[in-house]
């Protein structure tokens, strides 16, 4: 077994990491790290404990250690769920003391030499890894998963790269757990609609362009297409909707892209996180939706659903659980698909 540590364990992220690790085949799950007002405690008490999922005795019982406690941390891998603003400093601290670092946050994700990976897409730029270490004279390593409403939209693109992809756009309709716990008062959001998310349009439309970039002598060069977000919250709990509009090079129709989505061949197998479908076709008009279909594969699945003609080429609609397939479930994944490349070794 591969021991695993979660930094920001008690946030609602830091749940969902719990949750994936806790009976993970190939992850036992050996340390939680969180602030200093959270050491010392047993995790039971040092968090609420919001998931469905019940925890384990062991796990509720684990005592939470000070994440800047470095020393005291026994990891072989660390999933890093920690606000960005924090995450920036204490993951070049963790990867500079030889921890690799599977990180949720979004405060490395575009440096040069950090690979931002969706295994479904992109599992080639895991190659920076060895850039990076040489680069940066590190034992360990940081890896980072993209934002979440990216990882929907991207793995719904990627399928149909082959087209000539010139521009998109996409409208999301995010739910309130993109925000923590505590992000959006009740008040706020019930009867509403919030037509601005901090930083998130900017992500949407710079991340995709290095996931779908191509890695040429040690860098990315990122992929050349145009894509303009507007990003919104609903008062939906879990599971992000995006409707996304696609400019291609060439004429497509819906059924070319139908089919693109049917044979989409990502070339993993045996991870204990991939879902069975990494793609979902709904062909009824009224699908995707959150409640039906965030859960999809274990929160894993991405769905996709009203493939229609627009007026330059084609339009659908996204969907994929924020906090599973777009948080943690993301970074899992990601460490197991290291773990399969030997990347990651107890």
């Amino acid at each position: 077994m591969i021991k695993a540590g979660v930094l920001g364990a008690t946030g609602a992220v830091g749940q969902r990491f719990v949750e994936f690790l806790q009976n993970h085949p190939w992850f036992e799950l050996s340390t939680l790290a969180a602030s200093e007002r959270s050491a010392g405690k047993p995790y039971a008490e040092a968090t609420k404990w919001r998931l469905s999922t019940p925890l384990n005795r062991e796990v509720s019982e684990m005592e939470v250690i000070n994440v800047m406690d470095i020393k005291n941390i026994d990891a072989d891998i660390v999933f890093s769920a920690l606000p960005s603003d924090v995450a920036y400093a204490v993951e070049l601290k963790y990867a500079e003391e030889g921890f690799v670092v599977a990180s949720n946050a979004s405060a490395h994700r575009m440096e040069d030499d950090v690979p931002l990976v969706i295994p479904e897409v992109n599992k080639e730029h895991l190659e920076l890894i060895d850039i990076q270490k040489d680069k940066r004279k590190w034992n360990g390593c940081i890896v980072t998963n993209p934002n979440c409403s990216t990882i929907m939209m991207t793995m719904a693109l990627k399928p149909l790269m082959r087209f000539g992809i010139r521009r998109v756009y996409v409208a999301t309709m995010q739910a309130v757990s993109g925000a923590g716990y505590t992000g959006v008062p009740s008040m706020a959001i019930l009867d509403n609609i919030i037509p601005f998310i901090a930083g998130e349009e900017r992500k949407m439309e710079t991340e995709p362009l290095k996931i779908l970039g191509e890695l040429e002598n040690e860098r990315i060069v990122n992929a050349n297409i145009s894509i303009s977000a507007s990003c919104h919250r609903v008062p939906v709990l879990d599971g992000h909707t995006e409707a996304i509009w696609v400019e291609f090079d060439d004429v497509v129709e819906p059924d070319d892209v139908m089919e693109k989505f049917e044979s989409f061949d990502h070339g993993l197998q045996d991870l204990p996180t991939l879902p069975e479908n990494s793609i979902m076709i709904h062909k009824d008009e009224d699908r995707p939706q959150p409640r039906l279909d965030r859960d999809l594969g274990r929160g894993m699945t991405v769905s996709v659903g009203r493939i229609r003609k627009s007026e330059n080429g084609i339009k659908f609609i996204v969907l994929g659980h924020n906090t599973v397939r777009g948080a943690a479930g993301a970074s899992v994944l990601n460490a197991e698909l290291m773990v399969d490349m030997g990347i990651v070794k107890s």
